[in-house]
């Protein structure tokens, strides 16, 4: 097997796409509209990648195409590709691999060493700005911040198995983004955020502790919400995140990170329309400095309190009050659906 970054030069070529998927090629993705064949399916493309390796199956499926492809860079494409080139070797890295791609992709806590991997190969799961946009170890590696994907793969991965097997020796790279997760998940444990469940519209609530934020933590007008920690104690498949805010609350309607992608395991996870509620939100409630929308700038948002920057606002309304106005949407959706 040999990996080349795509580009429209291969647009002919029979290939091997994994994670990302491009035409004229064999998917080995979970990317939404991917033709990945059914008896190597599963939440990771690295976890497909694996599977399609130790398949018995596995010239067949690959119809002797020796070319890998990818046309993005992150975590689960880096493993997946990898894990392509090295064959039945990265199958004893089974156990690290799935983890970290978890980690990489949908924001999921597995294991301190699975989220430090993701963060050393595509950077924190936060926004970042500066000089730390791009991957941290292929900056590491090249001595310089890079920004081409191609030139990253080539960095990276010849590294993958030393960073899978002696996380500790990176530890500059993971140290900080980690401290982050680290202050959220240790909110979470002593109860000072707290998560509701709402088992009737399988939403939960998230209060996030004040002190998750601020100058050792998230700043909610600047960072993503800590979906490391909220993976990890949240179970429904929507999220509002409330955050004490400006003498008000913040507030951000997610759905759990990996319902962008297409799933075998976790639930398939469809978006629902808020804009009714949205409306109904704005004329009823006080707004205070701001206004509640729809959102899809990331890839789990949903509805979003900003005001006219667009970054997060302060609301006057209470969690619960905002907590009993989605489940009310959400039972009124679905009693017209079944009527």
């Amino acid at each position: 097997m040999r990996f080349e970054f795509y580009h429209s030069g291969l647009d002919n070529v029979p290939k091997l796409s994994v994670d990302g998927t491009v035409a004229n090629s064999v998917h080995f993705s979970h990317w939404q509209g991917n033709e990945t064949p059914a008896e190597v399916k599963a939440d990771t493309s690295t976890e497909i990648a694996l599977n399609l390796i130790a398949s018995p199956n596995r010239d067949e499926l690959t119809q002797g195409i020796e070319l890998v492809t990818n046309n993005h860079f992150d975590t689960d494409g880096v493993l997946s590709v990898w894990t392509m080139l090295n064959g039945e070797r990265a199958l004893d890295f089974r156990h690290k691999l799935i983890p970290a791609a978890e980690a990489g992709d949908f924001s999921e806590f597995t294991n301190e060493d699975a989220i430090r991997a993701s963060i050393a190969i595509q950077g924190s799961d936060q926004p970042i700005t500066g000089d730390e946009v791009g991957s941290p170890l292929a900056r590491r590696l090249a001595g310089a911040a890079v920004d081409d994907d191609a030139r990253t793969y080539e960095l990276v991965l010849p590294e993958v198995e030393r960073l899978l097997s002696r996380i500790d020796e990176y530890e500059n790279l993971w140290r900080g983004p980690w401290q982050q997760i680290a202050i959220a998940i240790e909110s979470f444990e002593r109860g000072a955020t707290t998560v509701q469940e709402f088992s009737d519209a399988k939403l939960s609530l998230i209060t996030v502790a004040g002190e998750v934020f601020g100058p050792s933590g998230f700043d909610p007008a600047q960072h993503a919400a800590p979906f490391m920690a909220i993976s990890r104690y949240a179970k429904g498949q929507l999220f509002l995140i409330a955050i004490p805010y400006q003498n008000g609350w913040a507030y951000r309607v997610d759905y759990p990170y990996y319902s962008w992608a297409e799933t075998i395991v976790r639930p398939r996870i469809g978006r629902h329309n808020f804009a009714p509620l949205l409306s109904r939100l704005n004329q009823e409630a006080p707004r205070g400095g701001g206004q509640w929308n729809l959102d899809t700038s990331e890839l789990s948002s949903a509805v979003k309190f900003t005001g006219r920057d667009g970054k997060l606002a302060a609301s006057v309304l209470q969690p619960d009050q905002v907590a009993a106005a989605i489940r009310a949407e959400l039972a009124s959706s679905e009693a017209a659906a079944a009527g």
